[in-house]
This record gives structure tokens, C-alpha cells and sequence, in this order.
């Protein structure tokens, strides 16, 4: 008697290991080159907007040349130099008609309604300060990824929240829970301080974060990669700009749309692209 075999076809079997292999980004649009070394993109659901931060000369120089700017859902440009008399801004969060946003050494709060800076906060021995966030209580979390710490501003009061990291940059609040992205790896902040891992083995110089839903993540890696990070900690490459030298700084997300936005550096422009 003879047996029958059957050959399940490769790409089946691995979407069956890792559903997550379907996901990708397709480019929708790109801006006008028209800004100034976009670092971060953060969409603003209520005013739909997308404001970018612009570092526009050295990443860690106090020149007083960065600002931030608006851009349309469509990728139009509104104002390159929205908001003015910053050194060097990266990361960007809203709490209430505050807009925060790290600038080298100092938290800056910008009215989002006039582009006016209406305070700045010095975070005593920080270096490079990067990505934000703010949670619900109006609390800020702010990285510095040279001095390695994460800080905490309350109440016009800065203190080191986590010390001794590896390399941290993003920083997420989302459904009432702290996340981070250290050196290549995603962990929860747990009440106690302690880092609980969800996901590791990406490139070493995350990003972004940016969720999708409250388990499941993008991941934007600086030197142009970006992941899909499912609940089960499970990471997949979506795009991968490394080949023509394109960056995918600090991303935002417009979580209702499934489009993500990507500051592209040294290319000076945003790119969206649709999550699939």
C-alpha cells in the first residue's frame, strides 16, 4: 500500500505560525521636501493634524533654529515654522491645550492653539532628551537616550524616573500603562518600576511607538525599519528604507485610518503610509 503525503505550500505554513507576516505598509503620499530634519510626527486626532517637530542643524545644539510645523492628513503642508524659538525638538504629546515637546536639556509646553511657548522646564544633567509622553493625569515621561535615564515631570517637578537603561527613546502611555522602547526591545513599565518585556531582537536604534490597539504596536527604528509587534511579542519587518539611506525617525499613527507617518531626517519630508 502506498502512502500519500501532502505538501502544505511554505507560505501558508508560515502565515499560519505568524499571521502577522500579512501586515505591511503601502506609501500613500509624501510631503514637499520642504522641512527642516523632521524628527517626530505626532497626529493630533481632534484638530486632525499632524505637527512635526523640526531639528533643523546638530541634534543636540542649543541654536535656537528648531520649530515645529503642521501638515495636513493629505500631506499638505500648512507651516514649516509653526512654532518657533526652540534648539533642537524631538519628541511631541498633548495634554489638554498643552502641546510638550523635548528640546535637548529642557521640556517645552507650546499653546496648540497660537504656537506660543508659554513654558520651558530645564531638566537638570540632561543631555538628549527625546521621545514623550504624557498620561492621563497630565503627567510627563520624557528619555534621554545619551544620559540613558527616563524622567518624570508632575507638577513643574522633574526627578529620574528609571536610570541605568541601554539605550531608551520611545515612549508610550496607552490605556493606562507606561511602555518603552530600550536598544532594540519594547517593555511595559510596570507600577513598581520594573521592565516587563513584550518584544526584542529589532534594531538597536528604536524609535517610535505607536499602538494599534492596546496589545499590539509599530515600532519605528531610526535607521529605516519598522515593525509590526503582535500581542504575543512576535515582530515583523513592514518596510525597510536602509538600502536607499532613508530614515523612520519618531512615527504617529492615526489609529482610526490605520496610517502611520514617518519622519524621513535628513530627507526633510513625511511620508504616510497605510496599514495593512
Amino acid at each position: 500500500m502506498k502512502k500519500k503525503f501532502f505538501t502544505i505550500p511554505v507560505v501558508l505554513l508560515m502565515l499560519a505560525c505568524n499571521p502577522n507576516l500579512e501586515k505591511k505598509l503601502d506609501l500613500i503620499w509624501e510631503s514637499a521636501p520642504d522641512f527642516k530634519v523632521p524628527e517626530s510626527a505626532y497626529f493630533d486626532k481632534e484638530l486632525n493634524i499632524i505637527f512635526v517637530s523640526n531639528i533643523d542643524g546638530g541634534p543636540a545644539e542649543k541654536d535656537s533654529s528648531g520649530s515645529i510645523g503642521k501638515l495636513d492628513p493629505e500631506g499638505n503642508i500648512i507651516q514649516v515654522d509653526w512654532a518657533k524659538g526652540l534648539h533642537a525638538p524631538k519628541g511631541m504629546a498633548r495634554h489638554e491645550e498643552k502641546l510638550w515637546v523635548s528640546d535637548v536639556d529642557r521640556m517645552v509646553a507650546i499653546d496648540i492653539n497660537t504656537g506660543e511657548i508659554i513654558n520651558s522646564i530645564e531638566v537638570q544633567g540632561a543631555a538628549f532628551l527625546n521621545d514623550v509622553a504624557v498620561d492621563n493625569n497630565g503627567n510627563v515621561y520624557v528619555t534621554d537616550s545619551q544620559t540613558k535615564k527616563l524622567h518624570l515631570l508632575s507638577e513643574g517637578k522633574v526627578e529620574d524616573f528609571l536610570a541605568d537603561l541601554q539605550g531608551p527613546n520611545g515612549v508610550l502611555f496607552n490605556n493606562g500603562k507606561l511602555y518603552l522602547l530600550d536598544a532594540g526591545s519594547l517593555y511595559e513599565v510596570k507600577d513598581d518600576k520594573t521592565l516587563n518585556k513584550i518584544a526584542e531582537g529589532m534594531e538597536s536604534s528604536t524609535d517610535g511607538v505607536e499602538p494599534v490597539n492596546n496589545n499590539e504596536f509599530v515600532v519605528s527604528c531610526w535607521n529605516g525599519v519598522i515593525y509590526y509587534v503582535d500581542k504575543d511579542g512576535n515582530t515583523t519587518v513592514m518596510l525597510d528604507t536602509r538600502e536607499s539611506e532613508t530614515k523612520s525617525a519618531d512615527i504617529g499613527y492615526d489609529r482610526d485610518n490605520k496610517i502611520i507617518y514617518v519622519p524621513t531626517f535628513y530627507k526633510n519630508t513625511i511620508a504616510a503610509y497605510q496599514l495593512k
